[in-house]
């Protein structure tokens, strides 16, 4: 499969430290640490002194149960959450939410654990005091929309759920689709508002000014007719050519819908959040379908946004930095594709954190850390 070269492009984005890691689904960077959630058992979380990015140091490794991955990671202050789901396995081993004291970096400390039903949880995201998180509980179909406290780490306690009408089964719905196809994947908050992507559901827009009673406001769905499942709603957070506008990435992943196309990411005018319209696409040529070992398509943008520039993982792809200034027209600005670590045969960037200072934080699903900084 083809990747367009461009050197004089690709020097906009230089490595400046590295270093292998077992192959990693987040990473997420405070305060001169980096967290690293790892794929496969029984590697859980890293903890990575990047304090000096050159020499990137490994300080501490959380092991998790077989049967269980760890791969997304959040971090506020002193506390650490971490995701336990099953994965590859028959058996039901707990999954759940874990929470850790991290004061000491070379000694995480569990201090609290909030149980899901077997399956546990998959993504979410944490400010500090709230958790918006996607677990799988009993009696519904697919992961819900959850909001839990953690004021008392050591006692987390939901506050609020919202589900997809036909998830709660228990409750006398039925869903419309197969399997488990329309589940919460990601909720990501902006104000009193939640963005969740649900998969082949799409994604929603929910009001939390009451936690206890999240309420839908818009919902749209494009798969079917596109192939790959919404991954991650991420609003910007000023107004770009006075439109408040989300960036939103489907998934390559292996529960496509069809071959083809392999997943792009959307750019969607939320200016009237009760009528999201999609305005514009951006995609990364290719000249073949993706593969079980070599993955080309959408994932993850960057989180942490200060400017029109979002840095996306696309697996096989690398990593695309994308200039939205021009939310109709979006603009590959540069990139950057990582040589493969750990004898692999190929790259699979997968999530990429972006600090301040413009430095940014590159995860591969195989294998490796990367330290990026970018002249763009």
């Amino acid at each position: 499969m083809a990747v367009k070269s461009n050197f004089a492009t690709r020097k906009k984005i230089k490595n400046v430290g590295g270093m292998d890691l077992p192959g990693g689904g987040s990473v997420v960077v405070e305060n001169g640490y980096a967290y690293v959630g790892h794929i496969d058992p029984p590697h859980g979380t890293s903890i990575v002194d990047v304090r000096d990015p050159k020499h990137p140091r490994l300080v501490s490794e959380l092991e998790v149960p077989q049967g269980i991955h760890s791969h997304k990671v959040r971090v506020s202050g002193d506390v650490m959450l971490i995701n336990y789901e099953r994965y590859r396995t028959k058996e039901e081993p707990q999954g759940g939410l874990k929470i850790f004291d991290i004061s000491d970096k070379a000694k995480p400390r569990e201090i609290g654990f909030f149980k899901a039903a077997a399956k546990g949880v998959h993504r979410f995201t944490f400010d500090g005091r709230y958790a918006y998180f996607s677990p799988v509980v009993e009696g519904y179909v697919g992961n819900i929309v959850m909001i839990l406290d953690v004021k008392d780490p050591s006692r987390p306690e939901e506050v609020g759920r919202w589900w997809m009408a036909g998830q709660w089964v228990a409750g006398g719905e039925k869903p419309t689709w197969e399997g488990t196809n329309h589940r919460c994947h990601h909720p990501i908050r902006r104000g009193d508002r939640l963005y969740v992507s649900y998969w082949h559901g799409g994604f929603v827009i929910l009001d939390i000014s009451d936690m206890s009673r999240p309420r839908l406001l818009s919902h749209l769905d494009w798969s079917p007719p596109y192939p790959c499942p919404t991954h991650t709603t991420l609003p910007m957070p000023n107004r770009i050519m006075g439109r408040d506008i989300m960036i939103v990435t489907d998934e390559e992943v292996g529960e496509k819908l069809a071959p083809t196309p392999n997943a792009f990411l959307w750019v969607v005018d939320i200016s009237e959040e009760t009528r999201p319209i999609p305005i514009a696409t951006f995609n990364v040529p290719s000249n073949g379908e993706s593969t079980h070992e070599f993955r080309f398509g959408a994932h993850q943008p960057h989180e942490q946004v200060y400017d029109n520039v979002l840095y996306v993982t696309w697996f096989g792809g690398g990593l695309r930095a994308v200039d939205f200034s021009n939310p109709y027209v979006p603009k590959e600005v540069g990139y950057y594709i990582p040589t493969p670590r750990g004898g692999q045969k190929t790259v699979m960037s997968n999530d990429v954190f972006r600090r301040e200072d413009g430095l940014l934080f590159l995860i591969d699903r195989y294998n490796g850390l990367e330290i990026l900084e970018s002249q763009i």
